[in-house]
């Protein structure tokens, strides 16, 4: 397994368009007594896909979930693969659109590791209401070699009768022998004629016998005519 390998399973799964129908694919490899167990579900316009892969006992679990109801549409990714460590990969998307209101929800998640342990989870929420428009997405990233990475990754919006809302939640941990952490929540409402926009970032890299944790939460409300706009960022590294 290297990063060539990766990333060519990368632009196999994250490209698409949003789903117009409901549509789910899970693909699960093992080799050499590895085991590897991969599950998609799609509802309503939602797309699921999920991939996981262990070679020389390694394991990889890889679950991917998309709920598109009314005019809301979801986009869900989950990939898992490991070579001798364990990779854990979660990822679920939900987009609900009432009357004029659209929602859209992207979520994905990607676990990949060689020796370590690499636990990676992905949620999108996105709903809109009347007029309402909602977008979320949602991207966690873990990756270890010898160490353990864990990341999680959280876009929650909400917007309602005239009111916009979108959140972006980005989750990246990369451990090379320690334990790297890394946990983003991006929370956003919008109502009435408010606009609400929420942007999280966190990356935490740590090196052999290191610790690093990066915690962000961007929270961004409106009401009636009001507009709200918040965005963080963290990134700790240590090697």
């Amino acid at each position: 397994m290297n990063t060539r390998l990766i990333g060519a399973v990368l632009v196999t799964m994250l490209t698409g368009a949003a789903a117009l129908a409901a549509t789910a694919t899970a693909t699960s490899v093992a080799t050499n007594g590895g085991s590897a167990t991969a599950t998609a579900t799609a509802v309503g316009r939602g797309n699921a896909n999920a991939y996981a892969g262990a070679t020389n006992g390694g394991v990889a679990v890889a679950d991917s979930t998309a709920w598109g109801y009314g005019w809301g549409t979801a986009d869900s990714n989950a990939i898992a693969m490991a070579d001798r460590g364990l990779a854990v990969s979660t990822s679920r998307a939900i987009g609900h659109g009432t009357w004029y209101g659209g929602a859209r929800a992207v979520s994905d998640s990607v676990a990949a590791t060689i020796g370590g342990v690499a636990i990676s989870r992905s949620d999108a929420v996105a709903q809109g209401r009347l007029g309402g428009f909602a977008d979320s997405r949602s991207s966690s990233t873990a990756t270890s070699h010898y160490g353990t990475a864990l990341s999680d990754a959280a876009a929650l919006s909400d917007g309602t009768y005239g009111g916009r809302a979108e959140s972006i939640a980005d989750s990246l941990a990369d451990a090379e022998g320690g334990l790297a952490t890394s946990r983003v929540r991006a929370i956003s409402n919008g109502s009435y004629h408010g606009s609400a926009t929420s942007d999280g970032v966190g990356v935490s890299v740590s090196g052999v016998g290191r610790n690093s944790t990066a915690d962000v939460k961007a929270t961004s409300r409106a009401h009636h005519y009001g507009r709200a706009v918040t965005r963080l960022s963290a990134v700790e590294v240590r090697k």
